[in-house]
């Protein structure tokens, strides 16, 4: 399933892109982090976990006008005070979409999402597609305010010790709003913001362990430099 669904969102991307005309693909490369809190439910209690940075690489690739494609891949360590000897908990958030542009306002994107956090004896990943809207209007002729939300839907499973492996479906939303500072004379926007995302997920067996529910929430900040081959 997973590389069915890589492989369909590659080939929608060809189908679209070539057909149009194509310019000077425009590079933009950089580096993304996120303070976030992490608030995790179950069966109605809630896991003590400690806030903390998440970062990675951020990557867009403007084909033309209408088209362009991004990445981006977060990873981070989450402390647990209240586990015996402590505990951490490794999270990975990781996008990929191709942009369609509306207007010069407006923007939709779709691709797929990646997610997965481990801890000792314990992991969980799932991946599965995403759309959603953006925004960017302009303040002056440098500064933007950006903003997006989008759904998405994942299969997942889990293995751990204690149950072993089962399979999950996860669902949620996720929602971005910044300000972007352009510096002309060095190709490099800086992008300061905030981003909650919320996902649940259902388990399709083991019901004794009931339904995970988790948010995010915390400040982000993007620096990226463009060029252009």
């Amino acid at each position: 399933m997973k590389k069915l669904l890589l492989l369909a969102f590659i080939a929608i991307c060809i189908g679209l892109v070539i057909p149009h005309k194509l310019y000077a693909v425009d590079i933009t490369v950089g580096a993304s982090t996120w303070y976030a809190w992490w608030d995790s439910v179950q069966k109605e209690q809630t896991l003590k976990i400690d806030p903390a940075f998440l970062y990675g690489p951020a990557l867009a690739v403007k084909f033309n006008e209408d088209y362009y494609l991004t990445f981006i891949y977060l990873y981070g360590k989450f402390d647990m005070p209240d586990e015996m000897d402590g505990g951490t908990l490794k999270r990975t958030d990781a996008d990929l979409a191709l942009n369609y542009r509306l207007s010069n306002l407006f923007k939709v994107f779709g691709g797929i999402k990646y997610n997965k956090y481990s801890s000792p004896g314990m992991e969980y990943s799932g991946i599965g597609p995403g759309f959603g809207l953006s925004v960017s209007y302009p303040l002056t002729t440098d500064l933007f305010l950006l903003g997006n939300i989008s759904g998405f839907y994942l299969w997942a499973s889990e293995d751990n010790d204690h149950d072993g492996k089962f399979d999950a479906k996860q669902y949620g939303f996720n929602s971005t709003l910044s300000i972007a500072y352009y510096i002309a004379p060095a190709s490099t926007t800086i992008t300061l913001g905030g981003r909650y995302q919320y996902f649940k997920v259902d388990y399709d067996s083991y019901k004794e362990n009931g339904d995970h529910k988790h948010k995010f929430y915390g400040v982000t900040l993007t620096a990226t430099y463009t060029f252009n081959i």
